[in-house]
């Protein structure tokens, strides 16, 4: 089993580059185990982590519902923002600055061929993350992603997660709310759920700014142990 994961941070980029960018690297991961299966071939799958932060975008997966969208789309315009429907799981997520996308491209063959524990192992990432900030972080039943306050009137999200997955390789993946511009979540019903609000971290600790890089530090240390992972960086593409 190859645990080799290229990290590329790709700083600031849009949105659908990104999507593409990832659909790309998803296919050629696909095209590779078709053909090892095809030619009875045992050539290395690569696996690939996708960091990057993005300019305001509205994303609806595939069984989501378009009423949980809020804004029209001169309205979104008027806030400078893009609204894509994308092929992941779950419904409609956000997108912005201040907010740490990862997009794990993994071939889970080479870990493991179990996508809630796949699901599960994200989750815990940012729930041991956010413990070294002092948050206690938790899963809430029924519900993807991480909580604070789980279970009282005071439950928010702090972190989306929404996957795809074919041939046991995975694309997208988590948004981590760390100097979010919350007044963005306002114009949707975050992931169709209604009773529930939406923080970020520097909320959280009542401070102005957590430093980005930092968090991103923290955050692959986790995975790093969780999937028993060696992170090679890997310059990106221009």
């Amino acid at each position: 089993m190859n645990k080799k994961v290229f990290l590329q941070d790709l700083g600031h980029k849009d949105y659908k580059e990104t999507w593409d960018y990832q659909e790309l690297l998803f296919q050629q991961i696909l095209d590779l185990k078709i053909r090892n299966r095809r030619e009875e071939l045992r050539l290395e799958t690569p696996n690939y982590f996708l960091l990057v932060e993005h300019p305001h975008v509205y994303t609806l997966g595939k069984s989501g519902n378009l009423q949980n969208l809020l804004a029209s789309e001169q309205e979104l315009t008027k806030k400078g923002a893009s609204f894509y429907k994308i092929n992941r799981g779950g419904d409609i997520t956000y997108h912005g600055p201040g907010q740490i996308v990862g997009y794990p491209i993994l071939d889970l063959d080479n870990f493991f061929t179990d996508i809630h524990k796949y699901l599960r192992f994200l989750e815990e990432m940012v729930i041991l993350t956010l413990r070294e900030y002092g948050l206690k972080a938790e899963r809430s039943k029924g519900e993807t992603g991480v909580w604070l306050d789980v279970g009282t009137p005071f439950a928010r999200k702090i972190c989306a997660m929404g996957v795809r997955a074919s041939r046991w390789v995975t694309m997208h993946g988590f948004a981590l709310n760390v100097n979010a511009d919350l007044g963005y979540f306002d114009l949707m019903i975050p992931c169709g759920i209604k009773d529930k609000a939406v923080t970020s971290l520097n909320v959280e600790l009542g401070t102005q700014e957590v430093n980005m890089e930092e968090v991103k530090e923290k955050l692959l240390y986790h995975f790093n142990s969780l999937f028993e992972a060696e992170i090679l960086k890997q310059k990106t593409p221009a």
